[in-house]
């Protein structure tokens, strides 16, 4: 399974930015995709997940900022982010959840960066 992440870049403070995460190279079912983020000198954080009949997990702080849409024909999952603040600098990861007959396993994206200074 290839996964791919776009649209990171520099940012200001307020502005808004969309990531994009396709996965591609396989015919295994996709349960759910998401975004992770990590800060810099920080672990990895959940930022938000969606899926197939899975409901959405979040961290709760960003909900009312970002917003998880996914494609299931194009096999992709979008993050759209408002209102972007400094704290919010971090690579972002897209994650996708795959598999068959009731054996899934995670695949990542390299991530993309994030910045978001004035």
């Amino acid at each position: 399974v290839r996964v791919v992440e776009s649209g990171g870049g520099v940012v200001l403070p307020g502005g808004a930015l969309t990531l994009s995460c396709e996965a591609s190279g396989t015919t295994l079912s996709v349960r759910y995709m998401g975004w992770f983020r990590r800060p810099p000198g920080e672990s990895m954080m959940l930022v938000a997940v969606t899926g197939n009949d899975e409901p959405e997990e979040w961290t709760e702080s960003l909900k009312g900022r970002f917003a998880i849409s996914m494609d299931n024909t194009r096999r992709a999952v979008y993050l759209q982010m408002r209102d972007l603040r400094p704290d919010d600098t971090a690579v972002y990861y897209c994650k996708v959840v795959a598999g068959r007959d009731g054996h899934y396993r995670d695949y990542w994206g390299q991530g993309t960066q994030v910045t978001v200074s004035s």
